[in-house]
């Protein structure tokens, strides 16, 4: 993290560098890109309670802006001595990148900046096993599935480099603040697919990519 960090900071000190030596105009093209996160299968095989697969599509608008959309899907298994907790569904972040770096240093290869994201959750959660102990002796019980649509929003700062000539890397981390939990405040969900802990406001996360660049036409 400490080696990821000095480049991450190397590519800005070398972004204002040439932000005031570069060219006025220089010819680009603009991409379209689809990646894989590889750091949700790679926890699988640690942790088999979590099965986290997702992307996304993004279209630069120009050097330094992308719309982005991601998609995945999440499945969470949570046990205790006392009662057990599933949660499965699907999720969907909209927004923009920003790429802070000047057009003659990212070139269309490299990325430091930040997203802004709407997020969506639709999910289904329930308890099929629930034990509560009192004065008179132990009670048990379940909670049936009940689906929901949680809201929130996200900062996602990360950098991304071009290893092939269409292929690039990239880390991102996740900043979210959930909006709504779609269970009320009195019964909050234990994981929400595409935020995490859903009986906390604040929720980080971490993606690691795989991505295919394909250049759509060419601009100055």
């Amino acid at each position: 993290m400490k080696r990821i960090s000095a480049y991450f900071i190397s590519l800005l000190i070398f972004s204002c560098f040439g932000a005031a030596t570069g060219q006025d105009t220089i010819s680009y093209n603009p991409k379209i890109r689809v990646a894989a996160d590889i750091f949700g299968p790679v926890y699988y095989i640690a942790d088999k309670n979590l099965l986290s697969l997702e992307g996304f599509l993004s279209v630069d608008f120009d050097t330094n802006k992308a719309a982005v959309i991601e998609i995945g899907y999440l499945d969470y298994i949570y046990s205790q001595y006392n009662y057990d907790f599933l949660s499965s569904g699907y999720f969907m972040r909209l927004g923009v990148d920003f790429n802070t770096l000047n057009p003659g240093t990212s070139q269309g290869k490299y990325y430091a900046g930040i997203g802004l994201r709407y997020g969506l959750s639709i999910f289904r959660a329930e308890t099929p096993f629930l034990e509560h102990e009192n004065y008179w002796g132990s009670v048990t019980g379940f909670a049936p599935p009940e689906t929901s649509a949680a809201h929130f929003i996200e900062l996602s700062p990360g950098i991304r480099t071009e290893v092939f000539r269409t292929v690039s890397i990239g880390w991102t981390i996740r900043l979210r603040i959930l909006v709504y939990s779609g269970t009320g405040k009195d019964l909050k969900s234990i994981y929400i697919p595409g935020y995490g802990n859903g009986t906390k406001v604040f929720s980080p996360g971490i993606n690691y990519y795989i991505i295919w660049s394909i250049p759509y036409r060419k601009a100055k």
